[in-house]
């Protein structure tokens, strides 16, 4: 993969918002990249319909929380972007939450935020927002941690490996980090980790990629998910990379055992691609 050049930033009322703003000027300094922030809510309306019922004066209300949302977004959208000429924001679209995947089609990758569900803001979006915006985009995404400080990401990388489509999309979306990172690991689980992990390396080598340290997990590829965390904090890694499964059952986005785990408890940044 290219180094991105076009960077879709989600922007919402949480308290982590600022951190990824500052994230996405690194990020666009870095690879020479354009950055458009989104704002991308529920509508009051759509977290209080009763107000739909009531009287004319309750949905002007609902229409008044709306902007006052909107004007707080992109004062800080604008507050912590100044100065760059890379940042740009970008007006909602009519759709509100639903509308991002779509937006994200033109975007090389995605920074999004772990869901804090003690965060005042927590029902401005949908709860399946991350999982159908990783599986409907088809994008990689940068997930941040809803706790913790983020620092700058790339110099100690663990890659978690499987032979799937998914992993080897999040690999190939992770190069433009593993040719800088210092120190790169790839951890694979299962019978046949070691030859896919061999395998791995090649590929690895071929794109540029020197440094690597390869990790067989075990026979057993149960609880990924607490296992890839755990093996993070190890390794002291500032970036996992790691394939994002999920599926759409009865309109309703569901993930993989691994990709929910990682996405509820994760404590570093993850680059995931469906």
């Amino acid at each position: 993969m290219l180094t991105p050049k076009s960077i879709l930033l989600h922007l919402d009322g949480s308290a982590r918002t600022v951190e990824r703003i500052q994230l996405a000027r690194q990020l666009a300094e870095t690879f020479d990249a354009e950055v458009a922030g989104l704002p991308c809510t529920l509508s009051a309306l759509m977290r209080y319909p009763f107000s739909i019922e009531a009287a004319a004066e309750a949905v002007a209300i609902m229409q008044e929380i709306d902007k006052a949302a909107h004007d707080r977004m992109q004062a800080t959208f604008a507050a912590h972007s100044a100065g760059s000429q890379r940042m740009h924001w970008a007006e909602p679209e009519s759709d509100g939450p639903w509308g991002f995947a779509r937006r994200a089609l033109y975007a090389d990758l995605m920074i999004l935020g772990q869901r804090d569900r003690n965060d005042p803001m927590d029902g401005e979006l949908p709860g399946d927002f991350l999982a159908s915006t990783l599986v409907q985009s088809g994008r990689p995404a940068l997930v941040l941690p809803y706790a913790g400080p983020v620092g700058p990401i790339g110099r100690n990388v663990l890659v978690a490996w499987k032979e799937t489509r998914e992993s080897a999309r999040a690999v190939t979306a992770a190069l433009p980090w593993l040719r800088k990172a210092p120190r790169v690991h790839a951890v694979a689980y299962g019978e046949d980790a070691e030859a896919s992990l061999e395998r791995l390396q090649d590929y690895l080598r071929m794109q540029g990629v020197q440094n690597i340290t390869p990790h067989a997990g075990g026979n057993k590829d149960d609880d990924v998910g607490n296992k890839l965390l755990s093996f993070a904090a190890d390794l002291g890694s500032d970036l996992l990379v790691m394939g994002c499964y999920g599926h759409s059952r009865a309109r309703e986005w569901v993930l993989g055992g691994a990709t929910l785990s990682i996405l509820q408890w994760m404590t570093l940044p993850v680059l995931m691609s469906h």
